[in-house]
């Protein structure tokens, strides 16, 4: 299967994660079973997703125990986790990342996950007040003690970026990125192609937008789903639009006897813009559904249709 590397590091991993915000993400989502949690992993890795993608928010720090639990059954070196902090519980959750912090969230991180090192982690969110390189270079310490292995930023700007990698020591990136979500990150991604530092897209189903379950017929009932929330000032003319692209997708599905999911998933994996694309699951059937885009290579053409297909995004 093919691995990949992360940024500069001597991380690899499979084309395809797995995001674990339902995984004990009982803050997120609603009517989440643990036990579909745990079962789910255990798929992902039967399936060779290898990447399992998790953070303190997600259940605040419920999802990384549940890791935790399930990497006791299992060959620590045939896994690679990646969580991310930011949020301090100590001070009403909010955004930190100064150097104390930062030792404490990892810390606590491991103890979670029950592992004596963490394969990426990163700063879920920029604070205000502590300058980005000031914070990679903590972060950088940590992984020479051995703790960390792969140094990472998410939801940070351009410019943020750029401050965090001022001595090259930044290896990763998380940000929103989709087909309907392409346009803001466009100089971003040039610059981390440029500075070799790969690049993780959260919210590559767009909440589900993208799975080929909603018709034109469902704004309603698509807006008021989990994911319609968190997808925030996404309008009703654009999930038109988005459903019209999600139809052309399909005749290529069909084509290849695959699930639209699937489709979308292999066009991700076939972008050189994008190092390992994480869809999220809730149960064990959606997790060996989406392993299935392992087996789909879409040709340059097939590619290209799809990209044609949301360029108004």
């Amino acid at each position: 299967m093919e691995q990949v590397r992360i940024g500069k590091s001597e991380v690899y991993t499979t084309k395809l994660g797995l995001g674990t915000n339902k995984v004990g993400g009982h803050n997120l989502f609603n009517n989440l079973n643990e036990q579909d949690g745990y079962d789910l992993l255990r798929a992902a890795l039967d399936q060779g997703i290898n990447l399992w993608d998790t953070a303190y928010m997600y259940g605040l720090g419920r999802s990384e125990e549940i890791i935790g639990d399930v990497l006791q059954d299992y060959d620590r070196s045939k896994v690679i986790i990646a969580t991310k902090a930011a949020q301090d519980k100590s001070q009403d959750m909010a955004i930190n990342n100064s150097a104390a912090f930062i030792r404490q969230a990892v810390d606590d991180a491991l103890r979670r996950l029950k592992t004596d090192y963490i394969d990426i982690f990163y700063l879920h969110y920029p604070d205000e007040t502590t300058p980005k390189d000031e914070a990679i270079e903590t972060l950088d310490e940590i992984r020479k003690a051995g703790k960390i292995r792969a140094i990472g930023v998410s939801n940070f700007s351009l410019s943020q970026i750029k401050e965090a990698n001022k001595n090259g020591k930044l290896d990763i990136v998380e940000d929103q990125y989709s087909l309907v979500h392409r346009a803001p990150v466009q100089a971003e991604l040039k610059y981390l192609q440029e500075q070799n530092i790969s690049f993780v897209p959260f919210f590559p189903l767009a909440s589900g937008l993208l799975t080929g379950k909603y018709g034109l017929a469902d704004w309603d009932k698509f807006k008021n789903t989990d994911g319609g929330q968190m997808l925030g000032d996404f309008s009703q003319d654009q999930y038109e639009q988005a459903i019209r692209g999600i139809d052309g997708v399909r005749q290529i599905a069909d084509q290849h006897q695959a699930t639209v999911t699937q489709t979308v998933l292999a066009w991700y994996m076939a972008n050189p813009a994008i190092s390992v694309v994480i869809p999220g699951a809730r149960n064990v059937k959606q997790v060996e559904s989406n392993a299935g885009a392992l087996q789909l290579k879409l040709s340059p053409d097939e590619y290209q249709q799809i990209d044609d297909l949301f360029s108004n995004f």
